[in-house]
């Protein structure tokens, strides 16, 4: 379901004048070194990492918004670089500061980007009618988004991200800012979301989240991956029986590795 291959990313610093008038060459920032992975679908995969690991970059290449520095990747069989569009029909995107329409209600929202996919409006109804069962989005979807709470907005966003069912889902601190009730509502969904034809990236620096939706996972630090596969194999291979612990432990000896360099 997805192929990485070799794929990185590197912003280079712009030019100040003076640097550019002695010549001088500017930093670049590593955000993603060359990365290769390789994942099924029927799953939810976690993506794990502090803030500026190099998550949200690996992302946003994959779901086409950045173009990589080198490398490529397939989602669902489709090269994001040759075929971009083909990507976005089947992928559905959410992170932490996706915004809505104020004056739409939750409904309306959900019609309106069903239209982006060619949806019939019989299929949309009953669409809405499968999500509000699993989001339980109740008011938010006859409320005006403008008086709805920060759980109410999110299960929007994300019923929105998934109107066309589509078949790789990503989730990017998705769960950020969310109550108890609209978390507990998330994950639910999340585990009730993954099937054979199906992939969830699940991209979070919480650790109890990963345990509880994930049985797979890579790490990220840095920009560089530290370890992948199971959550079992990650613990054992840190010599530690959770897995914050053994996440510790990696960024540990990776950080005595670069000392070392």
């Amino acid at each position: 379901m997805l192929q990485i291959s070799e794929l990185s990313k590197v912003y280079n610093t712009p030019k100040s004048a003076k640097g550019a008038a002695r010549g001088k060459s500017e930093p670049t920032h590593k955000a993603l070194e060359p990365l290769t992975l390789n994942v099924t679908g029927g799953q939810v995969y976690g993506l794990l990492g502090p803030n500026g690991a190099g998550k949200t970059t690996l992302l946003r290449c994959l779901s086409t918004l950045l173009t990589p520095s080198s490398g490529t990747a397939r989602v669902g069989g489709f090269d994001i670089g040759q075929e971009p569009e083909k990507v976005r029909q089947i992928l559905g995107v959410v992170n932490g500061g996706m915004g809505l329409y104020d004056r739409l209600t939750g409904r309306e929202i959900l019609e309106y980007f069903a239209g982006f996919y060619g949806m019939e409006r019989s299929k949309v109804q009953s669409r809405i009618l499968e999500l509000d069962s699993l989001l339980e989005l109740g008011d938010a979807l006859v409320k005006r988004t403008m008086d709805h709470s920060t759980g109410m907005k999110q299960k929007i966003v994300i019923a929105r991200a998934v109107i066309h069912d589509p078949r790789v889902l990503i989730l990017d601190e998705a769960a950020s800012g969310l109550d108890i009730l609209a978390r507990r509502a998330l994950l639910d969904f999340v585990k009730s979301y993954k099937a054979q034809d199906r992939l969830v990236l699940y991209s979070t620096h919480v650790m109890d989240e990963i345990e509880e939706v994930s049985e797979r996972a890579a790490i990220l630090y840095k920009g560089r991956l530290l370890e992948e596969g199971t959550l079992e194999d990650i613990r054992a291979r840190a010599g530690e029986k959770r897995l914050e612990n053994a996440f510790f432990e990696l960024v540990k000896a990776e950080e005595g590795r670069l000392v070392a360099s």
